[in-house]
């Protein structure tokens, strides 16, 4: 028997691929500016608040101790949760 013969019984047939020439060209994306991929990574992620306009996210901080006991002590003084003094403080900084 032909090489090829015992190929097809034992064996897949072998496809031929298309060469890169006969292929289409890919059309290019669109990259989404920053604002963009941050309103959709939001969409998926948050969750609604009960305040107009704002929004639950949920992160997990990994701080050295003695920053979140700065932060907790801050917190007490002025009688507010430590999410609040966070939030403060990425507003304070994002502006």
């Amino acid at each position: 028997m032909k090489p090829k013969e015992r190929r097809g019984e034992n064996g897949p047939e072998q496809l031929i691929l298309p060469s890169a020439s006969s292929a289409k060209p890919a059309k290019p994306r669109a990259t989404p500016t920053p604002e963009q991929s941050s309103k959709a990574y939001i969409a998926k992620r948050a969750k609604p608040s009960v305040v107009p306009g704002h929004v639950k996210l949920t992160l997990t901080l990994d701080l050295p101790r003695e920053l979140a006991e700065r932060l907790s002590a801050e917190a007490i003084r002025e009688g507010v949760n430590l999410e609040a003094v966070v939030v403060e403080r990425l507003a304070r900084g994002s502006s």
